[in-house]
């Protein structure tokens, strides 16, 4: 009875997978068959999601065996089937990546920066002796994790997105301390808001001096679950004293800052001399770098930024204007104040912090033009026509680069003027009184309006009629 019960069991759980070819070999057409739903369809309340797991319509999982990867399944019940002497759970050998997935303003639906994450968890599959996944298993997995919900995608203009939770670990049956005889690689697609319930509202952040994050020449340069699991005591008990987070420093001194709890430390402060921006963030190879934390690099290089990627001492805290934290799920979390040894810094702004995150984000929903081609359409949308032009890179930065550059802001350019070109004396007209007028004088075949001294439109003479003109 106990055969025919496991039998049963085999067949249904083997009924409700579905085995799913790569999307390399797939066409559009095919691969739209075999989505779930429209986007958003499932009707969240997506203002309110926060970061916490919820049902979806399942994952996708590939198994290691026998010195090959499997093709694709998609598994639709939340569980890991695995031998009990696992080496994911008895030696601790595995480890995650965490990526996203937007609705844009076009429609697409695209992939955030997934092959920075492949590269990532190749490193640490090398560092933990696990099977590599080749960058295209990789992107077929995402894509297939977030085709197969699409309903529970959050829509453009709700400011919430698909996190992506890739997950690699070793299992079978293992007594000793080896590599494992089998892997499974994982995608799992969860509909997430932000982080903290205030997202961008600066918290207060204290330095933890009794615990290490990581160790040196440890794994701390890696994301294995073990990093994490190491965090939870200190982050819990300084919750209880009102810190939404830590900030940890080096193992060996104690004198150098690695990052906060689950995001890389960003620091912002003036050059001497020129006033402009620095953005500086740690260097350690006991610190993992962020994926997040690189793009904003190359971003603030472009918005005028300096970038210092360097050793930064504790001792520093106070030489910055803001400071934040940056990673996949934050992107960016506003510093109000940091405890260090009972002295508070405090900050007053996150100006900058602001415009870097808003024009970050506006290039996450393809408002912004994506430069760096940071997001990729999910397969389905490739060939779809888009229906949103996005606004260009140096068009998005020219409004806030005078912060950047300590410089004063430009002025604010003025109303536009209507001018009603068939009533016009095309003799020279002075200007109104108050400085504000508008003078049009006739040059040969020409019609030159001016404001203020300075040209602003020009129109041959036979084009009399109604035109509006602006000195912008």
């Amino acid at each position: 009875s106990l055969q025919f019960l496991y039998f049963i069991g085999t067949l249904w759980r083997h009924t409700n997978m579905k085995m799913v070819t790569r999307p390399t070999l797939c066409t559009a057409r095919r691969y739209q068959s075999l989505q779930a739903g429209q986007v958003g369809s499932a009707n969240l309340d997506w203002q309110n999601l926060g970061f916490d797991f919820r049902p979806t319509n399942g994952f996708v999982k590939y198994t290691w065996k026998n010195g090959s990867w499997s093709s694709a399944e998609f598994e639709k019940e939340p569980y890991f089937k695995m031998h009990v002497m696992s080496s994911a759970i008895h030696y601790g050998q595995g480890l995650f990546e965490g990526t996203k997935a937007h609705h844009c303003a076009d429609g697409k639906t695209r992939l955030w920066n997934v092959g920075s994450n492949a590269t990532r968890m190749q490193q640490g599959a090398r560092r933990m002796l696990i099977p590599e996944v080749p960058e295209e298993m990789f992107r077929e997995a995402c894509d297939l994790a977030v085709s197969r919900n699409l309903e529970f995608l959050p829509p453009y203009g709700t400011g919430g997105s698909m996190y992506l939770r890739p997950v690699l670990f070793g299992h079978g049956p293992q007594l000793g301390l080896q590599p494992a005889p089998e892997y499974t690689f994982a995608v799992l697609a969860i509909p997430v808001s932000s982080y903290y319930k205030g997202g961008l509202s600066p918290v207060s952040v204290l330095v933890v001096t009794d615990a290490d994050r990581s160790a040196p020449l440890g794994v701390g340069n890696v994301k294995v679950s073990g990093n994490y699991g190491a965090d939870i005591l200190p982050s819990i008990e300084a919750r209880k004293k009102g810190y939404p987070t830590v900030l940890y420093l080096d193992a060996k001194e104690k004198k150098y800052i690695e990052e906060f709890s689950v995001s890389n430390f960003v620091g912002l402060k003036r050059e001497k001399g020129t006033g402009r921006l620095v953005y500086v963030t740690p260097k350690s190879s006991t610190i993992l770098m962020s994926c997040t934390n690189l793009m904003l690099m190359q971003l603030a290089r472009e918005m005028g930024m300096a970038v210092e990627h360097r050793p930064v001492e504790i001792s520093e805290i106070s030489d910055f204007e803001e400071v934040a934290g940056c990673g996949t799920a934050v992107v960016l979390m506003g510093i109000k104040d940091i405890t260090y040894n009972n002295t508070v810094t405090s900050y007053d702004s996150i100006k900058n912090i602001q415009s870097l995150y808003a024009l970050y984000r506006s290039i996450q929903f393809g408002e912004t033009e994506d430069y760096f081609s940071w997001s990729t359409p999910i397969t389905s949308d490739i060939h779809t026509t888009a229906t949103y032009a996005p606004t260009p890179l140096d068009a998005s930065i020219s409004s806030i680069k005078h912060s950047i550059l300590g410089e004063a802001p430009p002025p604010t350019p003025p109303t536009p003027i209507t001018v009603d070109l068939k009533t016009v004396d095309f003799s020279e007209t002075p200007a109104p009184q108050g400085g504000g007028g508008v003078k049009i004088i006739k040059k040969k075949k020409r019609v030159v309006v001016k404001k203020g001294g300075m040209v602003v439109r020009r129109k041959g003479p036979n084009g009399h009629h109604e035109k509006k003109v602006t000195a912008a």
